[in-house]
């Protein structure tokens, strides 16, 4: 469940290109913006060797 958010300016031109790649993209402005920033931030963390709090690990305890 999300319960926090997270507020950005942009220029007119910027908001227009955003809504046109998520219109692209099949999906709405808000969740085209949250998988790019999340994209992001695994890739910037990963570069520096550091944990991603929001992806958690998948175990199997019974291997197939």
């Amino acid at each position: 469940m999300k319960t926090e958010t997270i507020e950005i300016r942009v220029q007119a031109d910027e908001k227009a290109a955003f809504k046109q790649a998520a219109s692209l993209a099949g999906i709405p402005l808000s969740a085209w913006i949250r998988e790019r920033l999340r994209r992001a931030a695994v890739k910037e963390l990963e570069d520096a060797s550091m944990p991603i709090a929001f992806l958690q690990r998948v175990t199997n305890a019974d291997p197939i």
